[in-house]
């Protein structure tokens, strides 16, 4: 099918193509980014249930450590907070690349609709209203 389409609507189904394949991948990283920042939160919560002179641990890599309770806590505040703006970067950058495929999307529509027929080079005219040029009258 792809055969058939000029080639300006060739390269703009490739880049929404690309679009989509960034989109997931935004997608996914911000999901990632939203579960780390719930996990976080609900540490932070029971961290202040806590008392003060708790044993506390942090894990490094496969080991437990001994920490200190206002270390571990603003640890995981600074965490929480980076995890925010992580989330929030996302989420803009989620907005952008749709907005983006969405803007590709209506331009390869005028393309297709306008400009597409048979014979039909020049940009959009009214398009689709009859059964194609006509030479003179």
């Amino acid at each position: 099918m792809q055969g058939n389409l000029p080639p300006e609507a060739q390269e703009k189904i490739e880049q929404l193509q690309d679009l989509q394949d960034s989109a997931q991948q935004v997608a996914a990283q911000k999901q990632q980014a939203e579960s780390t920042l719930t996990s976080s939160q609900t540490a932070l919560d029971e961290l202040d249930d806590l008392e003060g002179d708790a044993t506390m641990y942090r894990e490094v890599g496969e080991l437990l450590i001994e920490t200190e309770y206002d270390e571990a806590k603003d640890d995981l505040e600074d965490k929480v907070s980076s995890l925010e703006v992580r989330v929030e970067t996302l989420q803009k950058q989620e907005d952008r690349v749709r907005e983006q495929f969405e803007d590709l999307q209506s331009e390869l529509q005028e393309m297709l609709s306008g400009g597409g027929g048979p014979g039909a080079g020049g940009p959009g005219g009214p398009g689709g209203m009859g059964p194609g040029p006509s030479a003179g009258g």
